[in-house]
Parts: C-alpha cells; structure tokens; sequence
C-alpha cells in the first residue's frame, strides 16, 4: 500500500465527516434540506457554482481534448466564461421569484409561473432524465481518478461504490449543507494543486509554456487551430451557445440559486466565478504537455492523459493529492445532482398525484430517494454501454429544451400559455432524442448547405422547432387561459 492510497482515503474520510457535521444545529426540514433556508452567502454560494461547474468532467475531459483535439478544446472556457455573463442578468430575477414564492426545486419555478403542476411533473421528467446521465459521467470519472491515483490498488468499480456511499450517506443527513462545506476543501484542493503541476509540467519538460507550444506548433502547425470542417468555427460558436443555455437550466443549479440570502450575493458570485474559469487553462497546459510525454493515447484512453502524466512526473504522496482533488469534483457535484434529482420528484411528481402529501411526508421521501437514485446511476454506470453515451449526449441539448419556456415567463406581457411552453419542450425533446438515436446531423438532413450551416450543433435545430411551436400553440390557446391567470403568470420585468 503505497502513500497515494493514504491521501486519497484520508481527504474521503475528511469530506463524509465535513458532510455529515453541516447538519449540526439545523432543524432539516425540506427547505433548510435543499436550498439550505435561502441564507447562503457570496462565499458558499461561489463555492457550489464552481463545485458544480467545475466536474470530473472538467478535471479529465479538459486535458483530453487538450491534447486530443487542440483549439477546439477552447469552448469549455469559452462557455463556462460566458454563462456567467448570463447569469448575472438571468437568475436574480429567479432567485427573487423563488423567494417569494417558497420554491425549493426547478420544477416549482414552471408550475408557480405557469399555473400547471403537470408543466412541472414534465419540466421534472426531462430534468432527470437529463440529470441521471451527469451524476453517471461523475461516477465513471471517479472510478477513474481513483483507480489510476492508488496505482490501481483501487479498482474502478470499488471505488465507486466507495464515493456512492459516501456521498449518498451525507446527502441524505445534510443536503445542500453537507455539499457547500465538501465544496470547500474540493475548490482549496483545485485551485492550489491545478495551479502548481499546470505551471510545474510544463516547465519540468519543455522549460516553459511558450517553448512547449513553439514545439506543438513546430510538429503539427494545425493542431491548436479551429479546423475548416468538423469543429470549425461555426460548431465552435454554437456549442458555446447551446453549452451556455443549457448550463444556465441544470435543475441543481437553480437549487444553488435559491440558498443564496440575496441577489446582491448572486451577481457577485457571476463576477467572480469566471476568475475561476482561468484554471482550466492550467488543466490544459498538462494535456499539451502530455502529447509528447505520454503519446499514444486514443479514444477513450485520451481521459488518461492528465493522471498518467501526473503519476510520471511525481512522487505517490502528491500523486494522492491530485487523485483527492479528483474524487471531490466527483462528490460535490454528484451530491448536488442528487438532492436535486430526489427533490424534484418527491415535490414536483409525487405530490402532483398525491396532493394529500404533507411538506414532512415530501421531505422524508426526498431523503428516501437518494440512495434510490443513487442505486439506479451505479447500474447505468456498470451496465450502460452505448446506451448511456447516447444518453449523455442527449442531456445538454435536452436540458436545453427548458430555456424558451423560463425566458418567455420573466418578461412583462408574456405571451406563451402553459399549452405552448409544454408543446415546446415536448417536440424539442423529441427532436434530440431522434437526432442522437440516429446520428444525424445538420450535413446529414441537409447534404447541400455550406459546411458553415452544417456543421452548427445540432441541438439548434431543436431548439429552433421548440420555439416555433411554442409560439404557434400559444397563440392558438392563448384565450384558454382566463386574464386572472394571465396576471398571475407575469413576472418581474428581466
């Protein structure tokens, strides 16, 4: 048992302790649970955004398309920089109507804005649906992290049961709590260790940043540019976009909202958060380097870059470290995803169809669900094949598909009824689902367009039919709609 195990397991042990402590002094009822009584402040706020911004995702994919794809690798920054930019100007306006209104779940916004508990029992469906997949890729990603950091003394699949535990156990006894406080090693952790081997890596084997691109440049002059086809500059910028808008509807995200105790603490957090951002690129300077440190790695393996790179260049206690820093942007994340998950359907489904429910009954199923939810995720994640790569790249364009119907319901006058914002989402929905099942693209349905049009990602295509029939059903159920309602569903003007 080497010194990399040790670290790993103790900075675990560290965050069920942290986790489970939160609770302390807290009466948890389903509000203080999820949103955490609406008191968090800039602080515990920033540290959730970025904790759930900021994956095993971010921590491997980032460093292998660095050094798998090269430019194009660029859009993770560039979206997570710009959602920031719209969420300083679109969730003090939610955090203002939730407050209001009592809201603790995503689903809550749609059934209080539009009048519909069964707008919201669909808004709830499609965030699951989209939410299973993301908690998967987090527990896949850990498995990883740990696996490679213990020098395979862990193996993939213990692992995750381990962190499943873990994180299933204080999910349940401090909610959104039990997350910021994890959130608060995990971001210490990331910031100081991506930092440090972002900068160290790169001059230990090239003698600094700009020597180790001149020598990328030198061997493949393209490959830090947006090629002509493919990941060219139109798939570049409407991935940013897509990227952008469906992050900004991530039910968990909504929930971090919420917890905040003011809209003051909101914008800040929006201005900080992108300093954030500027790690990444300490993330991808690792998976430049490893192109000629650790070549040969393809496909899936390409995950590997940053960890086998990491376990050649240093000793096995900091080795630990990193796979630490690892493990926790699996848990906070993974915890969020949770609660939001469970919350939303002991609220928003379970008490649509039992309305006799008490907020104490809804609480305690909230609570059940978690290790319910975390059971089914495990499966996917051992048993999901290709299945759950489709799913997965179905859940941001499906995610998405929320975004007109929260848009329309903050302005003045909105025109869009309950019946159009759900035929929107519908046949959005559908739209995604088929053009991932059968892969198709824009060049595919549409072989003669300029590659500039074919190349757009394709959850534009859905996101486009999803506005069209929202606008047109609205306008032909708008008068089913008494004017009562009509003023109850306006909003503070964004």
């Amino acid at each position: 048992m080497n010194a990399s195990l040790f670290v790993i397991l103790g900075f675990l042990l560290l965050a069920i302790y942290l986790g489970i402590r939160a609770k302390k002094g807290k009466d948890m009822d389903l509000e203080q649970w999820s949103v955490g009584g609406r008191g968090f402040g800039t602080i515990f706020v920033f540290l959730l955004m970025a904790g759930e911004s900021y994956t095993t995702f971010t921590f491997l994919g980032a460093s292998s398309w660095a050094y798998g794809k090269g430019g194009p690798a660029l859009y993770i920054i560039g979206y997570l920089s710009l959602l920031y930019c719209l969420f300083y100007w679109f969730y003090p306006n939610i955090w203002k109507y939730a407050k209001e209104h009592k809201l603790v779940s995503q689903s809550d916004f749609f059934t209080s804005k539009y009048k519909s508990p069964y707008l919201g029992v669909l808004a709830a469906v499609i965030g699951v649906i989209s939410m299973i997949p993301y908690i998967v890729l987090q527990l896949k990603g850990l498995g990883i992290i740990v696996s490679e950091a213990s020098y395979g003394l862990i193996s993939p699949t213990v692992a995750i049961w381990i962190g499943v535990v873990a994180v299933t156990a204080y999910v349940m006894i401090s909610g959104i709590h039990g997350s910021a406080w994890t959130a608060v090693i995990k971001d210490i952790m990331i910031f100081v260790i991506v930092l440090f081997i972002g900068i160290y890596i790169p001059f230990h084997y090239y003698g600094g940043i700009e020597p180790m691109f001149r020598e990328i440049q030198a061997t493949n002059p393209n490959f830090l540019t947006l090629p002509d086809q493919g990941l060219s500059t139109s798939w570049f910028i409407s991935t940013v976009i897509m990227n952008c808008l469906g992050g900004l509807m991530w039910p968990h995200l909504f929930v971090a909202t919420y917890s905040a105790s003011s809209a003051k603490a909101i914008r800040k957090n929006a201005i900080i958060t992108p300093l954030y951002t500027i790690m990444l690129l300490f993330i991808f300077f690792v998976g430049f380097a490893a192109i000629k440190q650790v070549p040969g790695l393809t496909g899936a393996d390409s995950d590997l870059a940053l960890l086998r790179l990491s376990i050649q260049t240093f000793d096995p206690w900091f080795v630990g470290m990193i796979g630490a820093a690892g493990l926790l942007t699996a848990l906070v994340p993974g915890s969020m995803l949770l609660m939001a998950a469970s919350t939303t359907l002991s609220k928003n489904v379970y008490k649509v169809f039992t309305p006799s429910a008490t907020e104490k009954q809804i609480a305690n199923l909230a609570r059940a669900l978690v290790p319910v939810i975390s059971l089914i995720c495990v499966y996917f994640t051992f048993n999901g094949g290709n299945s759950i790569v489709t799913l997965l790249l179905m859940a941001y364009s499906f995610i998405t598909q929320l975004f007109p119907a929260v848009v329309f319901s903050l302005s003045k006058r909105s025109m869009i009824t309950k019946q159009g914002a759900s035929a929107g989402m519908i046949v959005g929905v559908i739209t995604v689902a088929y053009m991932t099942i059968t892969e198709s693209t824009i060049g595919t349905l549409f072989p003669s367009l300029p590659h500039v049009l074919k190349d757009l990602n394709v959850g534009v295509v859905a996101l486009l039919i999803n506005v069209f029939f929202m606008v047109i059903v609205s306008l032909l159920t708008k008068n089913l709609v008494s004017p009562l309602n009509m003023k109850d569903s306006q909003s503070t003007k964004l």
